[in-house]
């Protein structure tokens, strides 16, 4: 009965927003298993934010937090392995260990990016790193790993910085071919304004030529009212354009915006300059993670929270064709629990492999980590 309850209250929230209710279904995410859960009675407090790469047809690499009780988006991370196209997942190794020393110093981490450059063989991680000692990660730094043995075992690696800043990832790396260079762009943020009244929150994006030495490439420009944060880099509208849509609350982060909405900004110079961001009028985010990509068939797909900010229960997607307008909402994924932070990669044609961290009640939130597959094309 209070199952039954939850699920007519959730629909009446979404009628109420304008948006489709699929309470009686768990949505178009098909083959949904579950990688990981939150060990019981441990220092971890949350396992969330995972990332998938993958190494060959049905190899995937998954890399995810185990969130470390009292702190905030402080972590060890761990990744995971299936060979069987995401039936069955191996059990977690670790990437980074906060118990290990780096130097004289411990860290703790967060926010996994994987990333196979083409034409290698290597996955890399990109993340963050913050002294252990501190509460949060708002001053995290970026860090690094490799694998070339398809997420079996990491190198960590020390990187080059020419960018002095804290920093937050959230986002994957696009390729983008500059004057016969490659160059890698990194959309990344940052929060100091949470704890330094002089601080701000900005989002950025980081640039390389060899995934090692990181420089600053643009900051995306804002009206002084918006915090825009936690973007993602696609291919535009347009030949040789750059599109990120972004993660939105109000600068002084107290609620979401009105109307509550994601933002973007698109780039024309392959990421050196970004227009002024403005309001998408027809995606929806209150201050939650959004994925936003394109596939193959340059159809624009966006991954979102539909509900009240930080409740964060059903996922919904819409998809944009080619010259036309965004579909209307559709369910990615709902099962009676909680569910954030998606990520997905094509596969093949308009068919992506899905990671998000999600539950098993509606109680709590961040206490398993699944996967499933998502195909544009039926």
């Amino acid at each position: 009965m209070r199952a039954r309850t939850i699920k007519l209250l959730f629909a009446s929230a979404l009628i109420a927003l304008g948006l489709p209710s699929y309470a009686q279904e768990t949505g178009d995410v098909r083959d949904v298993v579950t990688i990981d859960i939150l060990p019981e009675n441990t220092v971890y407090h949350r396992i969330y934010q995972p990332f998938i790469a993958q190494w060959d047809k049905d190899h995937y690499v998954v890399a995810y937090g185990l969130q470390l009780r009292g702190k905030t988006d402080m972590a060890d991370i761990m990744c995971s392995v299936t060979r069987d196209g995401g039936k069955t997942w191996s059990p977690p190794s670790c990437i980074f260990d906060h118990r290990e020393y780096n130097g004289s110093r411990q860290y703790a981490y967060a926010n996994p990016v994987l990333f196979i450059p083409e034409g290698q063989r290597i996955i890399w991680f990109f993340g963050m790193r913050c002294p252990v000692s501190y509460s949060d990660s708002e001053d995290s730094e970026l860090c690094a790993a490799y694998s070339c043995d398809g997420g079996i075992t990491w190198q960590h690696v020390e990187l080059r910085m020419g960018f002095h800043s804290p920093l937050i990832t959230n986002a994957g790396i696009v390729t983008v071919r500059d004057n016969g260079i490659t160059r890698y762009l990194l959309p990344v943020h940052r929060n100091t304004l949470r704890h330094d009244p002089k601080g701000d929150r900005e989002q950025f994006v980081l640039e390389s030529t060899n995934l090692l030495d990181w420089n600053l490439a643009a900051y995306i420009p804002r009206p002084a009212e918006v915090w825009l944060h936690e973007g993602n880099i696609a291919e535009g509208e347009k030949p040789d354009e750059l599109k990120i849509v972004m993660r939105t609350a109000k600068y002084s982060n107290v609620g979401t915006l009105d109307a509550p909405r994601a933002w973007s900004s698109v780039s024309s110079d392959k990421g050196k300059t970004w227009s002024m961001a403005v309001e998408e009028p027809d995606l929806w985010n209150t201050a939650s993670k959004g994925f936003f990509g394109k596939d193959s068939k340059n159809r624009h797909i966006y991954v979102y929270n539909d509900d009240a900010r930080q409740v964060r229960r059903g996922l919904y997607y819409v998809v944009k064709e080619p010259g036309g307008k965004w579909s209307e909402p559709r369910l990615f994924y709902w099962n009676n629990d909680r569910n954030s932070y998606p990520t997905l990669i094509e596969k093949q044609p308009g068919v992506f492999l899905c990671v998000w961290d999600s539950s098993d009640d509606p109680d709590n939130k961040r206490t398993a980590i699944r996967f499933g597959v998502l195909d544009l094309n039926n």
